[in-house]
Parts: C-alpha cells; sequence; structure tokens
C-alpha cells in the first residue's frame, strides 16, 4: 500500500466517525421551555394553508404539513383551525405520510361566523399532542 493510499484511508475514517458523533441528540426529548428549533421537531409544521369559501357559506382549507419524523409509531395526525380559543374544525389523519413530505390534505365544510377574519392552522403530532410551526391566514370577505 502507497502513502497516498493511507493517507485517504485515514481520513475517510475521521470523517466516518465525526459524521456519527452528530447524530445522538434528535431522539432524545426535549426540556421544559423549549427552544423553537427543539419544539419544531417535537411538531409537525404547518408549511402552507389556502382558505376557499363555498356557495353554502362553510370554508375549505387545503392545508400542507411537513413532519420529518413520520412514521407508522409517530407521525403527523391531523390539525385545527382556531382563532384564539375557539376552535371550529379539526382535521383527523389516519396513517403516517412517511413517502410524501411535505404533504397537503383538504378539510372542507368548517363553519366560521362571518365576524372572523383570519384563522390559524396548527398541527397535530400522535405522540405530543398540538404545537409547533402554525399558520394564520386571512379569510376573504
Amino acid at each position: 500500500m502507497n502513502r497516498l493510499s493511507v493517507i485517504v484511508l485515514i481520513a475517510a475514517g475521521a470523517l466516518a466517525v465525526g459524521g456519527c458523533s452528530s447524530t445522538a441528540s434528535t431522539s432524545v426529548p426535549a426540556p421544559v421551555g423549549l427552544t423553537a428549533s427543539a419544539a419544531q421537531s417535537r411538531f409537525p409544521s404547518v408549511v402552507k394553508v389556502s382558505p376557499s369559501r363555498a356557495s353554502d357559506g362553510t370554508w375549505t382549507f387545503d392545508v400542507t404539513m411537513s413532519s420529518p419524523y413520520d412514521s407508522p409509531d409517530r407521525y403527523a395526525d391531523g390539525w385545527r383551525v382556531k382563532s384564539g380559543d375557539r376552535v371550529f374544525g379539526e382535521m383527523t389523519l389516519g396513517h403516517d405520510h412517511a413517502s410524501e413530505q411535505p404533504f397537503t390534505r383538504t378539510q372542507t365544510n368548517v363553519r366560521i361566523p362571518s365576524s372572523v377574519g383570519s384563522v390559524t392552522i396548527e398541527g397535530h403530532d400522535l405522540k405530543n399532542g398540538y404545537g409547533g410551526k402554525t399558520a394564520t391566514v386571512p379569510l376573504p370577505g
């Protein structure tokens, strides 16, 4: 084996060892007083929301969510449409979307009083409940 081959093997080994040491913290539960990035790793993120009003006055929401941990054991299993403390609708998803990230689903027939000018969509995690990155959207008049 020549000197160049030995140097390449040593460098490759150092990269492999260095790469292994940086992956340990993703499955550790976040402590109380979560940072924004820690909270986002525990919950799905709402990426995009497109509201539209149906002819009967109800609302339809196309919601795009992302959850990097989606698996049969833990996944983004829904969201809710709310304004302040009032919840106008909840969507339940029955399975993970591991092969489709981010993913978009549609919720229909959400009744929202005309006095409400905007709503917030908040994602739900199968294990951790509601939280993470939300999206607030105006409701066109």
